[in-house]
């Protein structure tokens, strides 16, 4: 995992984990799951440093890009448990989890499980918001935190603000045609090697830049842009994005 921030969140949910094992279906709300974590103590948000444009920020415009399908870690393809099955070894499930858990259970497999994917995903935006809001939209950007939009959906919903942003946010790497939205952005976490590269039609180079200074950075994409490139970076979110 690449953000120092979010590996030190790893080993503090993997703890918590264990210790909240069987406790996922005791009818509490799902954030209440886990052991009790200690104020986060991550990096202070970072502050745009010198733009590479002095235009005033603006929202992007169009819609986010669907994201790519991707599961959650503890479901599989094939047959579902009906939602009428659906029950846990000992305790009940809350009307939100059931809801949550519908069409998400693999026969077979304890549903408890299944649940406590989701509870992990949502103790670690809980737990990264603490720190740094811009490093926990830019983890559900990258993807290194999973199944952030169906968790956050079903239970945590106090966190929707996040995946509305991330929808409108760039990870690191080539971003062209439809995908690009016009707008003002900032870098989140970035790393000292992070360059980027704006071009137009036929290539031609609107805007590039890069920072070693590992501060966030402010740039602009804009109307005539073709392709967005950007290395090192981490994720690129929207200044002023209605989310």
């Amino acid at each position: 995992m690449r953000n120092p921030f979010l590996a030190c969140a790893a080993v503090v949910l993997t703890a918590a984990a264990l210790a909240a094992c069987g406790s996922s279906a005791d009818g509490n709300d799902p954030e209440a799951a886990g052991a009790q974590r200690p104020a986060a103590s991550g990096p202070a948000a970072p502050g745009p440093s010198a733009a590479t444009t002095t235009e005033p920020a603006t929202p992007p415009t169009g819609e986010p890009a669907k994201p790519e399908a991707s599961a959650p870690a503890a479901t599989a393809e094939g047959p579902k448990t009906p939602a009428d099955e659906i029950t846990p070894a000992t305790g009940t499930f809350t009307k939100k989890q059931k809801e949550y858990l519908k069409d998400r259970v693999p026969k077979g497999m304890d549903p408890a499980a299944v649940l406590q994917t989701g509870q992990e995903t949502c103790d670690k935006l809980r737990y990264l918001v603490k720190g740094d809001r811009d490093t926990a939209v830019g983890a559900i950007v990258t993807g290194e935190v999973p199944d952030a939009k169906d968790a956050v959906a079903g239970l945590c919903t106090q966190h929707q603000d996040l995946v509305d942003e991330a929808a409108y946010g760039y990870p690191d790497g080539k971003h062209t045609g439809k995908k690009l939205r016009p707008g003002v952005y900032r870098s989140a976490s970035p790393t000292s090697d992070c360059s980027w590269q704006i071009e137009g039609a036929g290539g031609k180079e609107l805007a590039s830049g890069a920072s070693d200074t590992g501060k966030s950075r402010k740039i602009t994409i804009p109307e005539s842009a073709v392709t967005f490139t950007s290395t090192g970076c981490y994720a690129w979110l929207p200044e002023g994005a209605a989310g």
